[in-house]
C-alpha cells in the first residue's frame, strides 16, 4: 500500500523534502497559485496552520501554473509573494504539474486515491485540497471553492483519530 510517506518532494528553496518526516501527522496538501481568484485562501490555510499545527497538522502548498497560467513566477518569487501578502509559514514546495504526463507523482497518487466529482482523477483548478490522515492515507478531497475554514471539523476528527 502506498502512503504519503512513500514520496519525496522538493521544497520551494530547492532542497529535498522527504515526506516521511510527516509520518504520524495529519497533512493537508493543496495545489496553489499566486494570481487566482482563490489566492486569498492562503490566509485561511495559514489560519489552519496556526490553529492546528501544535496538534499535528501540516499544510503543504504545491504551486502550480497549469490553470490559466496563474502562477508564472519563479519559486523565489512565489515564496516572497506568499510570505509578504499572506504571512505563509507552512511549508511550500517547488512548482509542480498536477495533471498530465508530467504530473508530480504525489498528485497522481492523491487523485487516484480520492477521485473528484463523477470519479474524475484530474485536478480541476487551483486550491484543490487533499486531507491525509496520520496513517498516510488520503481521507478526503475538497473542491477549490471550499474555504479552508470549512475543513476544520474534518481536520479535528483526523487529529483525534
Amino acid at each position: 500500500m502506498t502512503t504519503l510517506s512513500d514520496f519525496d518532494a522538493v521544497g520551494i528553496d530547492g532542497r529535498p523534502v522527504p515526506l516521511k518526516q510527516y509520518q504520524g501527522q495529519v497533512v493537508l496538501v493543496v495545489n496553489t497559485a499566486s494570481a487566482c481568484g482563490f489566492t486569498p485562501q492562503f490566509a485561511g490555510l495559514q489560519a489552519l496552520h496556526e490553529r492546528y499545527a501544535p496538534q499535528g497538522l501540516v499544510v503543504l502548498g504545491f504551486p502550480c501554473n497549469q490553470f490559466g497560467r496563474q502562477d508564472p513566477g519563479s519559486n523565489d518569487e512565489i515564496a516572497q509573494f506568499c510570505e509578504r501578502n499572506y504571512g505563509v509559514g507552512f511549508p511550500m514546495m517547488s512548482k509542480v504539474d498536477v495533471n498530465g504526463a508530467a504530473a508530480d507523482p504525489i498528485f497522481k497518487w492523491l487523485t487516484r486515491a480520492a477521485p473528484g466529482l463523477l470519479g474524475t482523477t484530474a485536478v480541476k483548478w487551483n486550491f484543490t485540497k487533499f486531507l491525509v490522515g496520520k496513517d498516510g492515507r488520503v481521507l478526503r478531497r475538497y473542491a477549490p471553492q471550499e474555504a479552508p475554514a470549512a475543513l476544520s471539523k474534518d481536520i479535528e476528527a483526523a487529529l483525534a483519530a
